[in-house]
């Protein structure tokens, strides 16, 4: 099993959270295009002219959407 402890070799995490959006937006993303993908490419252009990030890093989107909790039985039946 791989050591979780972080090395000097490991590269930094940056995390850019854009917040809560509609699904719409959401699978305009995932098609690489849209206003959100234009939010990610303006962030990637700001982090690399800080130089947060390398210039020649190769960027990953993550999209994760969250999933609402199943309805409790008893909660259903009583109408809440």
């Amino acid at each position: 099993m791989a050591d979780p402890t972080p090395t000097a070799k490991d590269p930094d995490v940056v995390v850019v959270d854009l917040g809560r959006k509609r699904r719409k937006q959401i699978k305009q993303l995932r098609r690489g295009k849209g206003k959100l993908m234009d939010k990610v490419k303006e962030a990637l252009r700001e982090l690399r002219a800080s130089n947060t990030i390398p210039s020649h890093a190769q960027p990953v989107v993550i999209v994760v959407k969250e999933r609402s909790a199943p309805m409790d039985i008893m909660s259903s039946m009583m109408g809440r």
